[in-house]
């Protein structure tokens, strides 16, 4: 028997008992209607116990739980072969594959309203001592230019041996703006007033902790990703904005693992790579790999007016992003990798060399 059946069994039940009961109190006395009342609600809460408790969601909730589920999400941009933003795609203009085999899409929209929660992940060791000012005010003018406090959310997250939440994912322009401010340089040690994220395990067998003075890049994508910007049931575009000069010196956690946390949950990382020429300089190559594999991309400015234009760019990708979402044709819930793929559909923007920036892949979920 289906579920609403049994509910209106159960309803038309209860109704009759509480007919009969009423019926009867009506022609006893007084007391005698009490203890029939009270034999009623006794009866209920035995037999029924639901009754009496609140629930905890709504069939709405889950229904958004399990499409959630089902469904495979994936940003991209498009840009032509200038780098201009294409705007105008439309559903037949591109396939998916997974895995070298076709999807069906159920969702292709631009992304301009989809809510954002983007966390500030700021290197705050030695090494960004003389830049980090320009970071600083680099970074309000984006937030100036991206957050819509109605339901956008920013984090500001400083990191050096370990991440510090200072200021968590809020809508509160106003806070984000102070806590970026007090941001400073951990010299010679970090004086935020965040406990370090814990997560990360240290003991015998172990890497050792991170000593003062330190730089953990991965360590701290990782745990941002986890317990920053954690996926839930509502619908967000997720991204870091990794402001470091690449150079990591204490993480226990590897370079692929942060990036496979990152993809995880849905994560898009922009790196700005900046540093100073006083110590050992950027590890490009290092900042290129964590973004393009997120779906994102890495930016090496030289002066601060480069380090505005690496935050408009990124503000006008994060601005010109489509969403595809399917449901993949491999049901097999074995935790591996599939892989993504996006190809250019229409003759007209293939020859216009148009080039599809995304994440290469996901990891399916796992029974268990």
């Amino acid at each position: 028997m289906k579920i609403e059946n049994c509910k209106f069994q159960i309803e038309r039940l209860v109704f009759g008992l509480w007919s009969s009961v009423f019926v009867k109190a009506q022609r006893s006395k007084t007391k005698d209607r009490f203890r029939q009342f009270a034999i009623f609600i006794a009866f209920l809460l035995v037999h029924f116990p639901s009754f009496a408790q609140t629930p905890t969601s709504t069939p709405d909730q889950d229904d958004v739980l399990r499409v959630e589920s089902d469904l495979t999400n994936l940003l991209f941009t498009a840009t032509d072969k200038n780098k201009r933003y294409i705007t105008s795609l439309h559903e037949n203009d591109i396939r998916v594959l997974e895995d070298g085999v076709p999807q069906k899409v159920f969702t292709f929209q631009r992304e301009t309203d989809r809510p954002l929660s983007i966390a500030f992940l700021i290197d705050v060791s030695i090494s960004e001592e003389r830049t980090l000012p320009d970071e600083k005010a680099a970074a309000r003018a984006f937030i100036e230019n991206i957050i819509r406090s109605e339901k956008d959310q920013a984090a500001i997250v400083p990191f050096e041996g370990y991440a510090h939440v200072e200021q968590p994912l809020t809508r509160n322009v106003l806070a984000i703006y102070k806590t970026l401010e007090r941001v400073e340089v951990a010299f010679p040690a970090y004086i935020g007033g965040a406990p370090a994220i814990s997560g990360i395990s240290s003991g015998p067998g172990t890497v050792a902790p991170p000593p003062e003075g330190s730089t953990a890049i991965w360590d701290s994508v990782f745990v941002t990703c986890r317990y920053v910007l954690a996926r839930d049931y509502e619908q967000r575009r997720r991204a870091i904005i990794l402001l470091t000069d690449g150079r990591d010196t204490t993480s226990r956690i590897s370079r692929l693992a942060a990036i496979d946390q990152a993809i995880q949950s849905e994560t898009v990382v922009y790196a700005i790579g900046i540093g100073d020429s006083k110590y050992e300089g950027v590890n490009k190559q290092a900042l290129k790999e964590i973004s393009e594999r997120t779906g994102g991309r890495a930016f090496f400015p030289k002066r601060a007016d480069d380090l505005k234009d690496a935050f408009a760019e990124i503000e006008q990708e994060i601005r010109s992003q489509y969403l595809v979402a399917y449901s993949s044709s491999n049901k097999k819930r074995d935790g591996s990798f599939r892989t993504m793929t996006l190809e250019v559909a229409s003759p007209q923007f293939a020859k216009e060399g148009l080039k599809l920036r995304y994440r290469p892949g996901y990891f399916a979920k796992k029974t268990g």
